[in-house]
């Protein structure tokens, strides 16, 4: 299967399954939502410690102020590899070694 011929739908499922299988390994149990629930894709149940965290999947890196405050997490794959951050904790990460935010209204 090529990525680039899927469709936009195609592409969340896919990297949706990409995400759960690389989360399962740390103890989380992933649940994919019909649609938006405040903000978050699906919901990402850590098995040990039952904590809960909402996460907003990107197929990039992405940092948008829609999300601010929410305390939503934002995953997103960099070649082969994953990652999962709190959105504002990524926004502090991304403004500290770039100007991209700068500009931003």
């Amino acid at each position: 299967m090529k990525y680039a011929e899927l469709n936009a739908k195609q592409k969340e499922i896919y990297n949706f399954q990409k995400i759960a299988a690389f989360l399962a390994d740390y103890g989380f149990n992933c649940i994919r939502l019909s649609h938006d629930w405040k903000g978050a894709d699906f919901l990402a149940l850590h098995m040990p410690s039952d904590d809960v965290i909402r996460v907003q999947l990107k197929a990039r890196l992405t940092v948008d102020r829609k999300y601010e405050n929410k305390g939503l997490w934002i995953a997103f794959p960099v070649k082969e590899d994953w990652y999962l951050l709190e959105h504002d904790t990524l926004r502090d990460i991304v403004g500290e070694r770039t100007p991209a935010l700068e500009n931003k209204a």
